[in-house]
């Protein structure tokens, strides 16, 4: 995944890095994150650590206090170890998966279904947004780090809006996915979804406000972004592609379970390109000792120059991302799940 240097703008001013002036961002947030347990150095690549870069807009310190943070969910929550089987029940209904094509950049697509809501669990629905998740990065071409979200508003209604668990999922998205959101596409939602939209906009950050675009089948203007990012002969009947086959739970069953058969690979095989800089390796049990938030990370420095750069940092995506408007169809929040 490219980290080359790119222009990119922060508070309204242009600043490019050099290579080596990137390079030593990176360094630096290695430097602070101290000792890691191998299994956590892996998700500290290059480009990963750039990704927390760009969306703390290059401040350093800031940075690595959002890796931190990450790090201790991903040791704790095992995101990497859930499997098809504890999350099945949720996906029964196609209200998210995995398509078997990419739009024309590369990007990993999953489309999401208010409609098809079938659990009151909040801890099960974002039990399965994150193994979503896992399984779209473990797909992702070696070129690209990020995905775009297919809404399907077609029989939403107000019974599938639940606020909690949409700002639950924005917090998991936004601060333990970072920059990973290329684009998120409503398509043809309800008049009366506007309100619940400016009601959850402040959960989110304003540059991922930008990535979510309003598409009508009736408006030609924005059926256009579908068509320019879709081979239309791969795009579902339902946004207006011409691929009627649809979801088919036996067949995606056995398409998850292989994946789940290569994930333990994908999280043991390194970074060759920055194991010469990584920090040296700890025991899995010193692993929360070593992430200490609260290390030599004030912020008091935040306005300083690191803060109105992007780390130069391909500029695909900019600021926070993931974010999908996860539903709940329970008739309020008192009433929903864990």
């Amino acid at each position: 995944m490219s980290t080359g240097v790119k222009k990119s703008s922060s508070n309204g001013n242009e600043k490019s890095l050099t290579p080596d002036d990137h390079q030593g961002k990176i360094n630096e947030v290695r430097r602070l994150l101290g000792p890691l347990p191998e299994k956590l150095t892996i998700y500290c690549s290059d480009a990963s650590i750039s990704r927390y870069l760009r969306a703390r807009n290059g401040n350093v310190k800031k940075a690595t206090k959002m890796l931190k943070e990450t790090l201790k969910w991903r040791n704790e929550y095992k995101p990497e170890e859930i499997r098809w089987e504890e999350i099945a029940h949720e996906a029964e209904t196609g209200k998210i998966y995995r398509l078997n094509f990419t739009d024309r950049h590369g990007r990993i697509v999953l489309v999401m279904r208010p409609r098809c809501q079938n659990s009151k669990s909040n801890k099960g629905q974002i039990k399965h947004l994150v193994y979503c998740m896992e399984n779209a990065i473990l797909n992702l071409p070696p070129d690209q780090d990020q995905l775009v979200w297919l809404i399907d508003f077609q029989g939403f209604s107000l019974s599938n809006i639940s606020v909690k668990l949409t700002k639950e999922t924005a917090h998991v998205l936004q601060e333990h996915y970072p920059e990973r959101l290329g684009l998120a596409i409503l398509y043809n939602p309800p008049k009366f979804f506007e309100p619940f939209w400016m009601l959850v906009k402040p959960f989110l950050e304003p540059k991922t406000c930008n990535k979510v675009k309003f598409v009508y089948s009736d408006d030609p203007n924005s059926k256009k972004i579908v068509e320019d990012l879709f081979d239309t002969e791969q795009l579902e009947e339902a946004f207006d592609g011409n691929n009627s086959s649809g979801f088919n739970i036996s067949k995606y069953a056995e398409k998850m379970k292989e994946d789940d058969k290569r994930m333990p690979l994908f999280w043991t095989r390194g970074d060759r390109e920055s194991a010469a800089t990584q920090p040296p390796l700890v025991s899995d049990a010193a692993c929360l000792d070593s992430l200490n938030l609260n290390s030599d990370l004030d912020d008091s420095d935040s306005e300083k120059t690191e803060s109105n750069s992007l780390s130069g940092v391909n500029s695909k995506a900019i600021g926070q991302d993931e974010n999908a408007l996860v539903t709940d169809n329970g008739k309020n929040d008192a009433n929903a799940g864990d």
